[in-house]
């Protein structure tokens, strides 16, 4: 039995939480001894295999700081994971034969200083350097050594997997001195079992009459351009007759942490940015809302509105088209990879007008909504099963342990 520790700064809900999950559960099914280490685990904020007992979530940590001041929150979560990395080496006994660790890449020197060398996997969903902006010259000297640690740290790992070709192509770019490593792609997997149990309608959520529902699941992050999903249906509006309007609704549901102040300032721009477009009778906002009632969501929905540009991956539109819900989102990074334009869905430009004429075509064409719905269930069976993830991320463990 080989044994597995998965090592995550905060285990909430998000595309990378997502995929630590499922990775644990995959590798957990084929008889691995797993466990996840984490500097942050709410149970009312959380996947729900993470509050099972065959899933083991250690958490400590938690007591250190995520920011000073409002400011340093790279430097925090560095801090962080490498206290939970020290506390797994020398306090906590626990044997183990492979770490799985992705984000944070700071805490695997760490891991060199167990007495019998483990083996490190370093899963890169996206560099962290770029998820910044370093507008001043103080933020860009901050950085700087932030920034070489990062690239030092990864190429530290025995095994390096990116989530996408996008990926691997910004991580040759970013990482130069890395150049040699070579990198292998494991595209983010669905577990279909969830998205199969028998669904709830939606009543009480959506108004009554509202029989064209579009979807946009994202954290209330500025960088996923939520904005984008506003306009584009304010840009809908005027498309339409005022009958056919009448049977429009967006759901705007995205992860929420009240901890992160991001998450609470978009928020409200979000609600302030649908009333002056008047859009608020048609718009129902979501924070944090549950595993079952985002499987709901996705059955009953028309079309999902995948809004980042440059997305490292993304497993909402992979979602999306297993449940038969076609998907429009913007024509860069990961979507290129997942979605089809024109049979899955559509690539756009990230503009209301693009968007719009997408959204207009597939809210009066039932026919087009359920090929593409088919198509898009197909593509995911074929190319990101669990089955497939879970095949190509164990030969990788047993690699590394032998």
């Amino acid at each position: 039995m080989v044994r597995v520790v998965f090592l995550h700064p905060d285990l909430g809900i998000g595309g990378a939480e997502r995929l630590v999950v499922d990775a644990a559960v995959a590798l957990r099914s084929r008889g691995c001894s797993v466990q996840i280490w984490t500097a942050h685990h709410d149970p009312q904020h959380c996947f729900s295999e993470t509050l099972s007992p065959d899933l083991p979530v250690v958490c400590v940590g938690d007591w250190l700081p995520i920011s000073i001041c409002g400011y340093f929150h790279a430097v925090c979560a560095y801090f962080r994971m490498i206290y939970v990395a020290l506390y797994l080496v020398f306090l906590s006994g626990v044997e183990f034969d492979v770490v799985f660790c992705d984000q944070v890449s700071a805490c695997i020197p760490v891991l060199r200083l167990v007495r019998h060398r483990k083996k490190v996997l370093f899963y890169c969903h996206f560099p962290d350097q770029l998820l910044t902006q370093r507008h001043s010259l103080l933020k860009r000297l901050y950085r700087a050594p932030i920034d070489r640690l990062e690239e030092l740290t990864t190429g530290m790992a025995d095994l390096v997997v990116v989530n996408s070709q996008f990926t691997a192509g910004v991580f040759r770019q970013t990482f130069p001195k890395l150049v040699t490593i070579h990198l292998d792609i494991l595209y983010p997997s669905l577990n279909t079992a969830a998205f199969d149990e028998e669904v709830d309608d939606l009543r009480g959520l959506v108004p009554e009459g509202r029989s064209v529902l579009f979807l946009s699941i994202n954290r209330y992050e500025r960088k996923k351009n939520l904005p984008l999903a506003l306009r584009a249906l304010a840009a809908l509006k005027t498309r339409m007759s005022d009958a056919r309007w009448e049977q429009v609704h967006l759901v705007l549901a995205g992860g929420y942490d009240e901890r992160v102040a991001e998450n609470v300032q978009h928020y409200e721009e979000l609600r302030s940015l649908a009333v002056s477009l008047d859009l608020e009778e048609h718009v129902t906002f979501l924070r944090s809302f549950s595993d079952r009632l985002k499987v709901v969501l996705l059955h009953s929905s028309a079309c999902v509105l995948y809004t980042p540009s440059g997305e490292h991956f993304g497993i909402v539109p992979v979602e999306a088209m297993y449940t038969c819900c076609p998907v429009i989102a913007v024509a860069s990074g990961g979507p290129l990879e997942s979605v089809v334009h024109g049979e899955t869905g559509f690539l756009c430009e990230p503009t209301p007008e693009s968007f719009s004429e997408a959204m207009e075509r597939l809210a009066t064409d039932a026919g087009l909504r359920v090929h593409m719905g088919q198509a898009g269930r197909a593509r995911v069976l074929e190319r990101f099963s669990l089955q497939a993830f879970a095949d190509q991320l164990y030969a990788h463990v047993l690699s590394l342990a032998n």
